[in-house]
């Protein structure tokens, strides 16, 4: 197969399926994994596909957003990570806000049996992680989106409206030193905004793809964050930007663990 068809396949391969391993495309195509890699490198600097940690992903713009069976598989090794630091933050006696998302559902995973704090979040399925440890779950209510399993809408934006928290764990889309914390959808970035609004400390939990990315609607400015925790580490405009705001960054959680 001449180098420009398997290309041509790679990309077809990756739209079709949502993405694949840099494994699973080396076996597919008979080739070794360095071919893929590099293969791969040339296809994002052309604007075929976005590379992520050991595959691809199809190309996306700004308004669109994977669905939650694919985010649920991307970079779980540096989430279960960044979960398992995060966890470390939460305290006795506090009010936890969760927002919905796959990496925030790792910090529940990883919530200490013996520490006593009061949970919120507006996900289903991170509540029923919550309260397996027999632990009362507020749930904000509000219409569920597929997309995300968050639940948004003005239900759930009356809910946060009326309530504080001690602190909340964050996630978001893209990161951007200039655009700020952004996600696809108007809805859940109203959610979001509330969320930061109203906790005394928001922690943003983030694996290291979503950074130097923008998405369609700001819910956040960098200066909204209190800590940073991140599977890799920052270059140098984020790590001095988060500086100059008295942002604290824990980098490279997992690394050396």
């Amino acid at each position: 197969m001449l180098p420009a068809e398997r290309k041509r396949k790679i990309v077809d391969t990756v739209t079709e399926e949502d993405g694949r391993s840099v494994s699973e495309l080396a076996d597919l195509l008979d080739v070794s994994k360095a071919t893929i890699r590099r293969d791969l490198n040339e296809l994002e600097e052309e604007g075929l596909i976005e590379r992520s940690h050991g595959g691809a992903l199809p190309v996306r713009t700004v308004a669109s957003e994977p669905s939650y069976s694919q985010r649920n598989v991307q970079n779980l090794e540096a989430k279960r990570a960044i979960g398992a630091r995060a966890a470390k933050e939460i305290h006795d006696g506090e009010v936890v806000f969760f927002d919905s998302g796959t990496t925030t559902i790792e910090v529940a995973r990883s919530a200490p049996d013996d520490v006593r704090f009061i949970t919120a979040t507006n996900s289903p399925g991170l509540a029923l992680e919550l309260a397996e440890d027999d632990r009362e779950v507020k749930l904000t209510g509000g219409t569920l989106r597929p997309q995300t399993r968050a639940l948004v809408g003005p239900t759930g934006e009356t809910f946060m409206q009326r309530t504080n928290f001690d602190q909340v764990f964050i996630g978001t889309n893209a990161v951007d030193v200039d655009a700020g914390l952004t996600t696809p959808n108007e809805d859940e970035a109203r959610m979001k905004q509330l969320m930061c609004e109203r906790a005394q400390r928001v922690v943003l939990v983030a694996d290291a793809a979503k950074f130097g990315r923008r998405s369609f609607v700001q819910f956040a400015p960098l200066e909204d964050v209190d800590l940073v925790i991140t599977d890799a580490a920052l270059d140098d405009r984020f790590r001095e930007t988060f500086e100059s705001l008295g942002v604290d960054v824990v980098e490279e959680v997992g690394v050396a663990e």
